[in-house]
């Protein structure tokens, strides 16, 4: 049942993102960013938790749990570090998730070989 909650929520999320990309003239960036947004809205209000503990890894989307994490990360360090926690925050959460993409990026202009457009 725990997969069953996964697949028809992940692909929920997934499903309206591919209508934005089809239906709509918002870039895949704009889209992108806005699943970030989405994100930190339902964290900030308390609603992305429920919404993990349904469907686990289906409301763990990749961006839509970095906004999620990002906001977790603002309210511990401003808990314990006051108004710099706003700040210091998103960065200290979202520090391993930045970090694999750089090395991925790295490893992926490494192993490709780079051509001309033309």
């Amino acid at each position: 049942m725990i997969f069953l909650k996964a697949f028809l929520v992940g692909g929920l999320i997934c499903g309206i993102v591919q209508l934005l990309i089809d239906k709509t003239a918002l870039t895949p960036a704009r889209i992108l960013v806005g699943l970030v947004v989405c994100g930190v809205v339902l964290g900030a209000f308390g609603l992305y938790e429920p919404l993990f503990r349904f469907a686990e890894e289906g409301a763990g989307v990749p961006l839509l749990g970095f906004g999620a994490n990002m906001v977790k990360g603002v309210k511990e360090a401003v808990d314990e570090q006051g108004l710099l926690g706003v700040l210091i925050g998103p960065m200290q959460a979202a520090a391993a998730g930045i970090t694999a993409a750089m090395l991925c990026g790295v490893a992926a202009s490494i192993a490709a070989k780079p051509k001309d457009k033309s």
